[in-house]
């Protein structure tokens, strides 16, 4: 199993809140940190924008991540939302199998 560490913003707490809070239940995450909020600079359609955020650190399974994927642009607010995934290299054995058995599609779903 390949673990994923994936990324995205969102514009405040209750919109990373609810995020997370499907990411779970659907079993597309084994955890996500819903971090402190930030303020982000960025050029946005040839204007420079500004904005506080709230960034997510997403724990899934490289075999999620097309769905993890879908259900962020389902549900996120932003026309291009923030969605990157960088491959976790080396982690501890046991937490990287509880991210393997915690995206496992549930059986009865």
């Amino acid at each position: 199993m390949k673990a994923l560490l994936a990324l995205t913003q969102l514009p405040d707490a209750a919109a990373a809140r609810a995020l997370a809070d499907h990411l779970i239940e659907a079993r597309l995450a084994a955890c996500v940190s819903i971090m402190a909020p930030c303020h982000s600079v960025y050029r946005w359609q040839g204007n420079l924008e500004q904005a506080e955020e709230v960034p997510l650190l997403i724990k899934t399974s490289a075999e999620r991540y097309e769905a993890l994927e879908a259900a962020i642009r389902a549900r996120h607010p932003y026309e291009l939302p923030e969605i990157v995934a960088v491959p976790i290299e080396r982690g501890l054995a046991g937490y990287l199998a509880w991210i393997a058995s915690e995206t496992t599609p549930d059986p009865g779903s």
